[in-house]
């Protein structure tokens, strides 16, 4: 995505690789959209603590992080035994698998880049097969978006009102987004159209994020509380709602995502509007047959009890909002049954959910 700063505007990928200081390129998101930064990660640990600390989030993200984060700590080890190789890098597997629990993507794409790796006969050959395979799930992760953008755009006509949850944008992804890129796709055809964004709480990623992404692209957007989006269904203000997935799966068609999309899957039911999931293929669970089975992240009660901004000084500060002796309960993430999805959107064409795993093959 191309992003201006200070009056220059340049194109960025929200994940990248370091060959040469073996680090994990990143941009800040715990900072935006108040400061636009990219820090690099030293180790597969701290790659790892990226993830969970939300340093970097959305399912292609951190299924691209995790990808580069198995390269890195693969390239870390010196010598040439093949079998203590091998455990370094089950180690490093098992470490970024851990840091995100409901995303599939990371999971995947470390599957990917080890299935290329088993074809070295060296330690180094494998290490180099490490990397070009986490450049490749990259560069796969940004053309499966562009080619979301070419199916979903379709959906969005001239004057729609469009609701979207949480971010899953560029920002989220390698490059364009999921939920983002038939938005992205519509206005280089010229459509003219509305976002409302979700504040998506408790870390109000679509007031922070998809806000700002959609700022940076000038398409027409306001941002709304979460418990706004029904009033505005009952008053015929939204058309349409394309929302992102950490996990969709192939079996049922259910999908996880950003706590409050069952919610809103549930009320576009109701008002009888169109509900789309996109998704690149990463994201697919070929594998769980219930979305009951899907371990969703609880994740600190301090995210809900309070928030963090940046106050007129420019320093960016925790403000505790709730009653000081209260606790919280913070699960990260629900699932959505498919009987209220109208429809799948991903880079091989616009599926209704049940129908994904007569497409297993393709």
């Amino acid at each position: 995505m191309n992003v201006t700063l200070r009056g220059r505007t340049e194109h960025f990928r929200t994940v990248s690789f370091d060959a040469a200081k073996n680090s994990v390129q990143l941009i800040e998101q715990r900072l935006l959209p108040h400061e636009f930064k990219i820090i690099g990660t030293k180790n597969f640990r701290e790659t790892a603590r990226a993830i969970t600390d939300m340093v970097v989030r959305g399912a292609g993200a951190i299924g691209a992080t995790a990808a580069y984060g198995l390269a890195q700590g693969a390239r870390a080890f010196r010598g040439r035994d093949l079998k203590k190789f091998s455990a370094q890098v089950e180690l490093v597997f098992k470490t970024l698998a851990e840091a995100r629990p409901t995303a599939v993507d990371p999971v995947n794409a470390m599957h990917d880049v080890r299935r290329e790796m088993a074809r070295g006969e060296t330690v180094a050959e494998q290490q180099a097969l490490a990397l070009a395979a986490a450049e490749e799930f990259a560069n796969e992760d940004a053309r499966h978006c562009e080619e979301i953008g070419r199916h979903g755009a379709k959906l969005i006509r001239n004057g729609m009102k469009i609701l979207t949850h949480c971010n899953a944008g560029w920002l989220a992804f390698v490059d364009t987004g999921s939920a983002t890129a038939p938005m992205y796709a519509a206005q280089a055809q010229g459509k003219k159209f509305h976002v409302f964004c979700d504040e998506t709480r408790p870390r109000s990623q679509g007031a922070t994020l998809t806000a700002w992404e959609l700022a940076q692209q000038n398409i027409s957007h306001q941002i709304i509380a979460d418990n706004a989006a029904g009033h505005l269904m009952q008053r015929g203000e939204i058309d349409l709602v394309i929302v992102g997935s950490d996990r969709v799966l192939g079996r049922t068609g259910e999908v996880a995502n950003k706590i409050g999309t069952y919610t809103k899957a549930v009320l576009a039911a109701r008002h009888k509007i169109p509900f789309y999931v996109a998704i690149p293929l990463s994201t697919i669970d070929w594998n769980l047959k219930r979305g009951f089975d899907i371990p969703i992240e609880d994740r600190h009660e301090s995210e809900v009890l309070g928030a963090w901004g940046v106050t007129k000084a420019g320093r960016r500060e925790y403000i505790r909002v709730a009653n000081p002796t209260s606790g919280a309960r913070n699960p990260g993430f629900d699932v959505t049954p498919a009987e209220l999805i109208t429809g799948i959107i991903t880079p091989v064409g616009i599926f209704q959910p049940k129908e994904l795993w007569n497409k297993l093959r393709r």
